[in-house]
């Protein structure tokens, strides 16, 4: 059974659209900004992208990614954002038939793509939130 997310960490989550994937590879870093949805059930985000990029390659290496979400303001008093640990799977087999019109669904535009679908399982998620007080910290999960 998995340690329930924070609801102020998914209502943030679901607030937004674009998630900047770190990789690694040889010591050398890369980032990439994938368009995700949120899948409750499966407490992942899903991606769509192409198996040959340099992100998808990298994380293949080890299948451990990290990332970021942020909201863009000017106001410290309402900065948030989220940073993450996760672990990336490929989409495939009966699961696959269900991410594909969750992410049809969001992004009709999706529907025109021929690329791969991706599920990155989070394992650690540390969000700072303003709002609540400056610097003020949630975590959940292990960090690694």
């Amino acid at each position: 059974m998995k340690k329930k997310i924070s609801p102020r960490i998914i209502n943030f989550i679901n607030d937004h659209h674009v998630l900047s994937l770190a990789t690694a590879n040889k010591g050398m870093p890369w980032t990439a900004q994938c368009f995700y949805v949120w899948m409750d059930e499966e407490y992942a985000f899903l991606f769509t992208s192409d198996d040959d990029t340099r992100h998808i390659k990298d994380a293949l290496r080890t299948n451990f990614v990290a990332g970021s979400i942020v909201l863009e303001t000017k106001s410290v008093g309402k900065i948030q954002g989220l940073q993450l640990q996760g672990q990336l799977e490929k989409v495939e087999g009966e699961l696959y038939k269900k991410c594909k019109i969750t992410y049809i669904k969001k992004y009709p535009i999706a529907i025109l793509s021929k690329t791969a679908l991706w599920l990155v399982r989070p394992t650690f998620f540390k969000m700072t939130d303003n709002r609540l007080g400056f610097g003020k910290k949630l975590y959940w999960g292990e960090e690694r």
